[in-house]
């Protein structure tokens, strides 16, 4: 079973996402039905598609993080706990003793939710199972039992199910993806905190009737409130932030240019690259439901996938390149913070995403809420900081040289991976126990009062605005 086992995380390791979720959309779309020409065309189109958004998200990631060492090495800031970004925390994940179970428990966690019917969610998003091994190789870790790091993990596999079913209403209608849901963990976790921030800004006078979407924006600003002449602003601002330098104007002007026009770059291609994955999807969520509807009536099935179908909604990237600037700040300002970001800073659209379809896209509401779920998430990392390294040591990773300790916003900011650790350090096994119920509780809640549930998470939203 381990050579098994082994052997299967090496081949998920080794061929990413990008050539691993065409090959899982063509096995199961096939199995569902669809015949094998569309199926394979379909695998290879969401393939394409997602090469496409990582050749774009790459850019950003450029971009921001030459943005934000110049910030970093202009205002010297210095902190012992350093930001080494997913890809790290992935490798991690992957590399620990819970990475080698993670796929074959996540994949039977959602098993048995579709065939108790409490989930509609089927995850065909297996690389992102990382997020499910990291924060059982922080229990792990913590307790240093193997058993309880993959009962964490199935629990996180769970809840992530939870939060795609909750907010998949609300992200169809506002992104306009029909049949999909958002199994991604790191992404679908600030959706209670959307719910409740975005609760609380309603009931404060005058705070609570601003209103600055995209389509404002736009129609106040004109040509300037298109999506890649805002993209181009921001980068521009965000350029002279970083480059700002009289001593040397003519690096300087090159350098902000090239910022403005790489993130207006990034405002037009996400979008794009989001309708090729599109296309793809039609044949999976047609087979999909006339599966289900074949064998469980008229019950919906959705598509989980990851968080990067989100991201080229304009809403999402103004506010997450608004916060960019404002991670830095909090980074510096936040008391008792040991915590310098630097890798990671790009993937601020994944995090508040998901609130957009809470507050129908107002930027305004989307930025306050991503700064507190980040200056919250600085204490989370600092916090977790010495077991994010024990795992980081225990899977083989190299430490950077003048690092004490490493952290990532995906996943060492999440609330959830604090709660779970905490219970496990305070309670033990009866802690872990103590969160399947919980989750289990959340998911059995959701299925009884589905409609009220999917109220909270936006699906009423664009209704109660008059649109």
């Amino acid at each position: 079973m381990d050579v098994l086992l082994t052997t299967l995380k090496a081949v998920v390791d080794q061929l990413g996402a990008t050539v691993l979720l065409p090959i899982v959309i063509f096995v199961i779309a096939t199995v569902l039905g669809a015949k094998p020409s569309r199926a394979f065309r379909a695998g290879i189109t969401i393939g394409v598609a997602f090469i496409g958004i990582n050749l774009v998200v790459g850019l950003m990631w450029t971009s921001l993080s030459d943005v934000a060492q110049a910030i970093v090495t202009n205002t010297g800031i210095k902190r012992d706990v350093v930001d080494v970004g997913w890809p790290s925390a992935a490798a991690i994940a992957f590399g620990s003793s819970v990475g080698l179970w993670v796929i074959p428990v996540g994949i039977a966690v959602n098993v048995a939710l579709l065939f108790t019917g409490l989930t509609r969610t089927l995850n065909v998003d297996v690389w992102n199972f990382w997020h499910f091994a990291f924060i059982g190789s922080l229990v792990t870790a913590a307790t240093g039992s193997l058993a309880m790091g993959i009962g964490a993990a199935a629990i996180m596999a769970a809840l992530a199910l939870l939060f795609a079913d909750w907010s998949a209403k609300g992200v169809q209608r506002f992104y306009g993806v029909p049949g999909v849901s958002v199994p991604h963990l790191a992404s679908a976790q600030i959706l209670p905190i959307a719910i409740v921030l975005n609760w609380i800004i309603d009931r404060i006078p005058g705070i609570r009737d601003i209103k600055i979407d995209t389509d404002t924006i736009q129609s106040r600003l004109g040509v300037f409130g298109e999506p890649v002449v805002l993209g181009l602003v921001i980068g521009l601002v965000l350029g002279l932030v970083g480059y700002w330098n009289p001593a040397a104007p003519a690096e300087m002007v090159v350098k902000v240019l090239k910022a403005g026009m790489n993130l207006a770059a990034v405002m037009v291609l996400l979008p794009r690259m989001v309708k090729i994955l599109m296309e793809g999807l039609i044949p999976v969520s047609e087979a999909a439901r006339e599966f289900v509807q074949k064998r469980a009536g008229s019950r919906e099935i959705n598509v989980g996938l990851d968080s990067a179908i989100l991201i080229g909604h304009p809403a999402a990237i103004s506010s997450a390149l608004i916060l960019v600037p404002i991670a830095i700040l909090l980074s510096v300002i936040l008391p008792g913070n040991r915590v310098i970001l630097f890798a990671d800073l790009a993937v601020i659209p994944f995090l508040v995403a998901m609130t957009a379809p809470v507050v129908n896209g107002n930027v305004f509401r989307m930025v306050i809420i991503g700064t507190i779920t980040l200056a919250v998430g600085f204490y989370v990392a600092t916090a977790l900081a010495p077991l994010f390294t024990s795992a980081a040591t225990a899977a083989g990773f190299a430490l950077p040289k003048n690092a004490a300790q490493v952290t990532s916003i995906v996943d060492g900011f999440l609330w959830i991976s604090w709660v779970t650790v905490e219970a496990v350090n305070r309670l033990g096994a009866l802690g872990l126990g103590l969160l399947a119920v919980v989750v289990l509780g959340g998911i059995v809640a959701f299925t009884r009062n589905r409609a009220g549930w999917e109220r909270l998470a936006g699906t009423e939203t664009a209704e109660a605005a008059g649109e």
